[in-house]
């Protein structure tokens, strides 16, 4: 008996339902491969929608997520790479994002859990100035900003906001080397053993200097987005689709996926990030984010 064929269907003919669902299955985690074997779509065409997409989410957020009322903001930064690891590239390639190390800066509203903006780059001082640069502008007033101990985030908060645009304070962690140091405690992460809350100019509440959301949410993206997973060749191959896939991530985050804690705020409505924000009145389904690709226009806030 022969095996019946598989057909993998090209990305112009292709059905907004079929894009639908490659979308889902890379926004919950899964890899280029996987979404393509559910979809019954071929590598090429899934990679093909992410760059469409993925550009449509990151010049569609970088429009509407500006003056925003965000009063609490956590920085973090978090670790990938893309083709090979560090100590695998070529020297003349390291630093450059084209090969090795590429780190993640993002920022986290406390209160409505919204991430205004973030970079995909290198982690250096001139990557925090630009970060930062983009947080200040959309900020709609004053807010306390927690960062970790990261040096470069000193000029670069203080050439964003100013001495008195913010209050601003550190958490400087000390890490120590664990009890077991066998093959069991490899991939671990450093025992953390204090932490100091360290403020550097404005006013900032020293009850509210924390950066436990924004670690939180490193959580959530090492989760959702399978090229920040430990330990899988599902790493990106190139840095143009590690900022396509990010982006998708982001949109998906913000705009459509419900955070449990602002619904138990909300008394059971079902609440995103954006909505909390007041950048949405609603919402967003999978089928709204493959229409921006073809000009969706600005909403009107709740």
């Amino acid at each position: 008996m022969l095996a019946r064929a598989r057909i993998l269907v090209p990305m112009n003919t292709l059905s907004v339902e079929r894009r639908a669902a490659i979308l889902a299955a890379l926004v919950e985690g899964a890899s280029v491969r996987a979404a393509g074997r559910i979809a019954g779509a071929a590598k090429g065409t899934v990679l093909k929608l992410l760059a469409e997409v993925g550009t449509a989410c990151l010049d569609y957020q970088r429009r509407v997520l500006v003056n925003l009322p965000c009063k609490r903001l956590e920085a973090d930064e978090i670790w990938s790479f893309v083709g090979a690891k560090m100590a695998n590239t070529e020297p003349h390639l390291r630093g450059t994002c084209i090969k090795g190390d590429v780190w993640t800066w993002t920022a986290i509203c406390a209160d409505t859990k919204l991430i205004p903006c973030w970079l995909v780059g290198p982690r250096n001082a001139e990557a925090a100035r630009v970060f930062m640069l983009d947080v200040a502008s959309r900020m709609a007033g004053r807010i306390q900003l927690t960062t970790d101990g990261l040096n470069w985030y000193l000029s670069a908060v203080e050439n964003a906001f100013g001495w008195d645009g913010a209050d601003y304070a550190q958490l400087v962690k000390t890490f120590g080397a664990a009890d077991d140091q066998g093959a069991a405690r490899r991939y671990s992460p450093p025992v953390c053993t204090g932490a100091l809350k360290v403020p550097i100019f404005g006013n900032p509440d020293e009850r509210l200097i924390s950066t436990s959301y924004a670690e939180r949410h490193n959580l959530t993206i090492r989760m959702q987005n399978r090229r920040y997973t430990r330990l899988t060749n599902a790493f990106s191959k190139k840095v143009e689709n590690h900022g396509h896939s990010f982006a998708l991530f982001m949109m998906h985050y913000n705009f459509c996926r419900v955070h449990q804690t602002l619904t138990r705020e909300k008394r059971g409505i079902h609440t995103t990030p954006a909505m909390a924000a007041g950048v949405t009145n609603h919402r967003w389904t999978l089928l709204e984010v493959l229409a921006l690709p073809f000009g969706r226009p600005r909403e009107s806030a709740a």
